[in-house]
């Protein structure tokens, strides 16, 4: 502690500047490479995210192009007609060849990829037509289209398990049945109705391979050490696309950013798995600018307050060395500072306190003491001269022991207290001023008496601007000081509050107290010449306010004293 007591001013401006800019521009950098982070993050997502939709329509486009070719199929009124007329013979070999084999035919065309395009049909009277090739997937070789019998599947689970939904133009399917599962494909179901006799005349199979329809479900569009993969209704895994060094196990292991899109109309879901080390690389940028930004902040703003430190350093040296030369004697010394900041305050006010001392060390030794006693006597009707002689007598012992500090605070304390106790003349003064009057003689005090005097204040804000008759706290402080002592020390309290309509003064000590007696006889408006400063200030309050107003005075022995002072409130 004594080491801190003996640091340069300098040093114990700037430590605690630096110290401060560390802290913020560490604040300041951490939210900013947080906030740049989480943004890098968020773009990243949405970038990722937009990416994905992309795939997702890519996947709509394929599936939309499979069901337009069920929807061509439905719509169909021609194909319809001839479904309707059930009739063996030329009439089914000529529905075959000239209306439902070409319009089969023209919807293969209608698409570049590989599909599989099966007719369940109620009329029973149309021959099948179907392939016996059940060893491979179709699919890898040619189009081409089959037709059976509706009752071929009738009985079958997968059959009874639809459930169409919607519209009759809407009622579609995707299902992996028969030997999908096992080839890798699906295929769209969709009932095929007369639109005109609104009835169920057969169902349309349109099969294709999975590998077809989800080929732009590539983790390349993404990033590296990216997995895509397409889940079913069950979750289970429908198409994974990864590095070879990474299967569906190492994709979901470790702290990934999951990403999905639905893929409607399968009943699926895309998934996306994004590693942590696609956000590193930019977080790195990012928090090496930020360091960088951060470092050359701190040394500009160090270096100004290096600059800034030291002008004022410079200012208050010149202050302690004019100081140090009046507590060696040199009164002579000046202080000129350019502008009206508070420095240059300080030093007028110094210069003022030099001139000040000069003249009262010139009256005090040169002129004589004689005039001073006379000046003294023309103000012993308002103010006790023995405090004024002892005050004056401090000011001389502070002047040859050349303590500056405390000659500066009791001659600046001592004007004060005497400008307000004059207070031009007139009677009334401020709560405020009376409090400034208090405290200025407690100030003088404390000087006096040093660590020997203990005073507080409890001073409510609301009870300032009130008028009241003058001089009414000096005298009680006074008393107490002179008569209160209980051993080498004592303590003060000055509460002012305000209440309703009234003012209240306490002045509260911890001394030697007194008896009831001795407060009777203070009181008293005639009796022995005991507390005349007390029924002073009693007497002027009841004139100016009332006989409800004044002083009461509660007193225990051995315990300590207080005295209220209790005055009107008026502006």
């Amino acid at each position: 502690m004594r080491r801190m007591l003996n640091v340069p001013f300098g040093y114990k401006l700037i430590v605690p500047y630096v110290l401060c800019l560390l802290v913020a521009v560490l604040t300041v950098g951490m939210f900013a490479y947080a906030h740049s982070v989480n943004s890098l993050r968020e773009k990243t997502r949405e970038n990722i995210q937009g990416t994905l939709q992309q795939i997702r329509d890519n996947i709509r486009y394929r599936t939309d192009d499979v069901e337009r070719i069920s929807k061509m199929l439905y719509y169909n009124y021609s194909l319809q007609s001839a479904l309707r007329r059930y009739e063996q013979g030329w009439y089914s070999y000529e529905t075959m060849t000239k209306t439902l084999m070409p319009a089969l035919e023209n919807l293969l065309n209608y698409t570049a990829s590989n599909i599989g395009l099966s007719l369940y049909l109620q009329n029973d009277t149309l021959p099948e037509l179907y392939y016996t090739d059940i060893d491979q997937n179709p699919l890898l070789s040619i189009k081409r289209y089959e037709i059976y019998h509706l009752k071929r599947i009738q009985e079958t689970d997968w059959y009874r398990g639809l459930e169409f939904s919607g519209s009759m133009a809407d009622q579609r399917l995707w299902r992996q049945i028969l030997r999908d599962e096992s080839y890798g494909n699906i295929s769209l179901l969709q009932r095929l109705d007369d639109v005109h006799r609104r009835q169920n005349i057969g169902l349309v199979r349109v099969t294709v391979q999975i590998s077809d329809l989800l080929d732009s479900v590539d983790y390349h569009k993404i990033g590296e050490h990216t997995t895509l993969e397409v889940l079913d209704g069950s979750g289970n895994v429908v198409l994974e696309s990864a590095p070879e060094a990474e299967g569906l196990k190492g994709s979901r292991t470790g702290n990934r950013l999951l990403l999905s899109e639905p893929l409607d109309g399968l009943g699926w879901e895309l998934r996306a798995y994004i590693p942590n080390s696609l956000f590193d690389e930019s977080a790195n940028n990012v928090r090496r600018m930020t360091l960088i930004v951060c470092l050359i902040s701190a040394f500009v703003l160090a270096f100004l307050g290096i600059g800034v430190s030291s002008y004022f350093s410079r200012r208050i040296q010149k202050i302690v060395g004019s100081l140090n030369a009046f507590r060696d004697g040199d009164f002579q010394k000046r202080i000129h500072y350019k502008g009206n900041d508070e420095l240059a305050q300080i030093a007028a006010a110094f210069n003022r306190m030099g001139s000040n001392i000069e003249e009262l060390i010139h009256k005090n030794y040169v002129a004589g003491l004689q005039k001073k006693e006379a000046e003294l006597e023309s103000l012993q009707a308002q103010i006790n001269p023995h405090f004024l002689y002892n005050t004056l007598s401090s000011i001389n012992r502070l002047a040859q022991f050349g303590d500056i500090q405390k000659l500066h605070i009791l001659v600046q304390e001592l004007a004060k207290f005497y400008r307000l106790s004059l207070n031009r003349g007139e009677i009334l003064t401020t709560v405020g001023k009376e409090i400034e009057h208090a405290k200025a003689y407690i100030a003088i005090q404390c000087i006096k008496y040093g660590n020997r005097l203990s005073v507080y204040y409890d001073i409510d804000p609301a009870a300032l601007d009130y008028m009241t008759v003058k001089l009414i706290l000096q005298p009680m402080l006074e008393n107490a000081l002179e008569h209160a002592w209980f051993g080498s020390t004592i303590g003060i309290r000055l509460v002012v509050e305000k209440r309703e309509t009234d003012i209240v003064f306490k002045i509260i000590d911890n001394g030697v107290g007194m008896n009831a007696d001795t407060i009777e006889q203070i009181l008293a408006t005639e009796g022995p010449r005991i507390g005349y400063g007390i029924r002073n200030v009693d007497s002027r309050i009841k004139l100016h306010g009332g006989n409800g107003y004044g002083v009461a005075i509660a007193s225990r022995s051995g315990i300590g004293t207080c005295i209220q002072i209790t005055i009107p409130c008026r502006m």
